[in-house]
């Protein structure tokens, strides 16, 4: 049995920022912390909603076997769909037993949103377990 943990970072989409809350002409930044500072007026606390988390980077520990091998996806330019098609292809090819710490609450869900976005399939994701 193939075993693979991994963890998401997020940043939040400044792009999708922009369009919901007018801020054309602000720098990233800027438009970070006024999605922060917006959240932070309606809900009482600065964590964004999942919609607007961006994957920065994914590391992951496979087990495969008697083997173990640890990586990290994503490097500071790397396109976030390219990110998350890797993920899902590893996935495909290993067909591992998810673990993770809050995967079935944030990353899981964040990855979803964002490969939809992306227009990345996952079939064999999609078609094992329980989601």
């Amino acid at each position: 049995m193939n075993c693979l943990v991994f963890d998401i970072e997020t940043i939040p989409d400044v792009e999708l920022g922009r369009r919901l809350h007018g801020l054309s002409g602000l720098d990233d930044a800027a438009v970070a912390k006024a999605m922060y500072t917006l959240r932070r007026q309606e809900s009482g606390e600065e964590f964004l909603p999942l919609l607007q988390h961006r994957v920065a980077a994914i590391s992951c520990v496979l087990r495969r076997g008697d083997t173990l091998k640890v990586w990290s996806l994503g490097e500071p330019h790397s396109p976030e769909a390219e990110l998350i098609e890797r993920f899902f292809d590893g996935i495909e090819r290993f067909t591992p037993d998810l673990i993770s710490w809050n995967g079935g609450g944030f990353d899981l869900p964040v990855l979803h949103y964002r490969a939809l976005k992306a227009g990345i399939r996952a079939e064999r994701y999609w078609e094992t377990g329980d989601q």
